[in-house]
């Protein structure tokens, strides 16, 4: 009998590999999910969630006790059996408050002119303000005032509900607690004015906000400095008659407030000689304090939550800094795109333009080939339909599918079969130069096939003795689904276009695996090809700068390639390509502070290539965050605005690519889609090879599934015609 104990440690084992998600895709998610909870958290710390701005209009008294509306300014509801009482200030005792702060502006100011003058006073403040500059708060309780609760969000209360009430009070006594390690127990309503205001909407309020506690503090003397009517006017409407007592409300937030600042300048003073005393309001009333210190649990979970506050605040800040940053970065790319790719094509384009004598001797293709039996016979087709002389050389790298069987069968003229153990692509490629019979290499995958002009055009720049290596135009061949578009524009606009730019620069660098061509002299100086990195083309493109090579691009040497069809393979050769281009930016980052060649890729290349390929797509996102973050809390038009406007500067640069490569403008169409959908992929790939580089992970090789869409092209129009063909060679 079997024992079924292997198959069951297997299935178990099976299902803890699924179980488990790999480090690498929880950190980008849990990332994205924290960077979503502190916007959030910015919004509803910013009024922009939750807020609510109606005002209750006037209405009727009748079931106000009568002695409320006649009472003093602060209202006793506390007791469950006995009726509301209401105290008044002693004489030339005056409490002086202030509403809706702090404000980092105004608020220190007032606290310096009432320390100037030791007085005190109390300040209502907002949780959204509490918790934004929870340091003015602290410095509130530390300089003897006393502190109110003034609501979260300062909605007029007689609106909402009893949840929402008891919501507002206690996101309040949150931020106190996590400011100043108190809690209070007095309390204002927002749009509270003198007490015989009180109506049936807001006595109900004002009944419930007693119940939970609070002595409710309203005004009997309104400066009324929100309306910036003068300092003195200030003074006059805040002094009070007959040496009566009063709380006097005043601001320290909301806008400008220096009338107020100057008015408290003179007013202090004047009312001092005058006999009166600024005092909290317990300590006007013989009262204990209001404040209660907070510990324990409600201590940790207030200082969490202004620490999150200020983690939101100040990665907002970063934010903006860094969309600014990317503003510059990418207005400076697509101006130099445009500007240095016009200048190439004036150059390349000439008819005084040339390379040199036209180069006529063979040349050596190699074709790695790793389980491509569905594109193999397409590709070795292409290039034996040349029209210039070579030798292929497939090399078949351990193949499990008959690769290099089906390419024997074929009996090709010039073609040869080399075989190895699979050793990867680096070791595949070494191993075709040591094959190689001529002094040109050049380099396709096996899922790319060639027009018949390909290799002639990729190999006439080596007629100059300078260029090490030449760079083709790579373009994808199953363009017709819509993933397939949009890297069509991608490699249209964001390849071809670039290397271009870094041809002028002579800088460029990556030679495209799908086609590129090499000299072999250049090659066996820098050692061949590396398996440093999981991008050996741009690893070995950078090598041949720092050797002082000039590397080149070819813009009529066109490759057809098969692009991945699937989010996931398409993320998986992203993934490769830009976590391989950190490896080779960090391998040769000694260049920065070399001589000669080295050193001007260095201080040249590198940053170019880290600021364009790294840095900016990275920071990227943020232009869509802030249009998510500006549809959702405004102003919405000027976020779409410049959203659009982005969009049009992009718009320019395609369908000048486009028209540069005598592309159809009509794939472009997909183009704000490829921004809102297959933008976001880029992102989020680019984002995990920063968290692989940074925890030091490992990526293997991940051969991409091919369907051999691609074929070998027929009757291609020529490049000098002019006209906006679709060149696609696609079954």
């Amino acid at each position: 009998m079997t024992n079924p104990a292997p198959r069951v440690r297997h299935h178990r084992k099976k299902q803890s590999r699924r179980r488990r998600l790999p480090m690498r895709y929880m950190l980008p998610f849990l990332f994205l999910v924290a960077l979503l909870a502190m916007l959030m958290l910015r919004g509803y710390v910013h009024s922009e969630i939750l807020a609510d701005h109606r005002i209750q209009p006037p209405a009727a008294t009748d079931r106000v006790p009568e002695q409320v509306l006649e009472g003093g300014p602060v209202i006793d509801a506390r007791s469950a059996t006995e009726p509301a009482e209401t105290l008044r200030i002693p004489d030339h005792r005056i409490v002086l408050t202030f509403d809706d702060g702090p404000d980092p502006v105004w608020t220190p100011r007032v606290l310096d002119e009432l320390k100037k003058y030791h007085a005190h006073g109390v300040f209502f403040v907002t949780g959204t303000m509490a918790s934004r500059y929870p340091d003015l708060v602290e410095r509130m309780v530390e300089e003897g005032h006393e502190v109110g609760l003034h609501t979260f969000n300062h909605p007029d209360l007689s609106y909402q509900s009893t949840d929402r009430i008891d919501w507002e009070l206690s996101q309040n006594q949150l931020a106190l607690a996590g400011a100043a390690g108190i809690r209070t127990s007095l309390f204002r309503p927002p749009y509270s004015s003198f007490v015989d205001a009180m109506d049936d909407k807001s006595w109900p309020v004002t009944q419930y906000v007693g119940s939970r506690g609070y002595l409710t503090v309203v005004n009997n003397t309104d400066s009324e400095d929100w309306k910036r009517p003068g300092v003195d006017a200030i003074i006059d409407r805040a002094t009070p008659e007959h040496g009566d007592g009063a709380v006097i409300l005043m601001h320290d937030s909301g806008g400008d407030r220096s009338q107020t600042v100057t008015a408290l300048g003179k007013f202090l003073p004047a009312m001092q000689e005058r006999g009166y005393e600024f005092d909290n309001l317990t300590a006007a009333l013989g009262a204990p304090s209001a404040h209660t210190p907070v510990t324990g649990y409600a201590l940790w979970k207030g200082k969490a939550f202004v620490y999150a506050v200020q983690v939101s605040e100040h990665l907002t800040d970063v934010m903006v800094a860094g969309l600014a940053v990317v503003g510059v970065l990418v207005l400076a790319r697509f101006g130099l795109m445009l500007l240095l790719s016009f200048a190439h094509a004036r150059r390349v384009r000439g008819r005084d333009f040339s390379w040199g004598e036209p180069l006529t001797r063979p040349v050596s293709v190699l074709v790695p080939a790793y389980n491509e039996s569905k594109c193999i016979a397409n590709t070795v087709r292409s290039l034996v339909a040349s029209d210039y002389p070579l030798e292929v050389i497939v090399i078949d790298d351990g193949s499990t599918d008959g690769t290099a069987d089906l390419v024997d069968r074929m009996r090709l003229p010039g073609v040869r079969v080399v075989r190895q153990r699979n050793a990867g692509k680096p070791a595949a490629l070494n191993n075709g130069i040591a094959h190689a019979r001529h002094d040109i290499i050049v380099m396709m995958d096996g899922d790319t096939v060639f027009e018949p002009s390909t290799v002639r055009e990729l190999v006439q720049p080596f007629a100059d003795p300078r260029v090490g290596a030449v760079a083709g135009n790579a373009k994808v061949g199953n363009r017709d689904s819509l993933i397939g578009a949009w890297q069509h524009i991608e490699y249209v606009m964001g390849f071809n276009l670039d290397r271009r730019m870094y041809d002028m620069l002579r800088c460029m660098p990556t030679i495209p695996g799908a086609v590129g061509a090499f000299r072999r002299d250049a090659l066996n100086r820098i050692g061949g090809m590396s398996d440093d990195t999981l991008a050996e083309d741009t690893d070995v493109t950078m090598a041949l700068h720092r050797d002082g090579w000039r590397v080149v691009y070819a813009e009529n040497a066109r490759a057809w390639t098969e692009a991945p069809e699937s989010v996931q393979q398409l993320w998986s050769q992203r993934y490769r390509w830009s976590y391989g281009t950190m490896q080779a930016i960090w391998k040769h980052r000694r260049a920065v502070i070399e001589r000669g060649p080295s050193g001007r890729f260095g201080r040249v290349g590198l940053p170019f290539v880290a600021l364009f390929m790294v840095v900016a797509p990275l920071l990227a996102p943020l232009i869509d965050v802030f249009l998510l973050y500006g549809l959702v809390f405004g102003p919405t038009e000027k976020t779409v605005v410049a959203w659009l406007g982005v969009l049009a500067v992009q718009a320019v640069c395609a369908a000048y690519a486009f028209r540069l490569d005598r592309e159809r403008m009509t794939h472009l169409l997909s183009l704000p889609l490829q921004q809102i959908l297959y933008r976001q992929l880029m992102y989020v790939v680019l984002l995990q090879s920063w968290i692989t580089a940074l925890t030091g992970g490992r990526l293997r090789w991940q051969k991409l599934r091919r369907t051999g869409v691609v074929e070998a092209p027929r009757a291609l129009p020529s490049q000098g015609t002019g006209r906006s063909t679709d060149r696609r060679p696609v079954a």
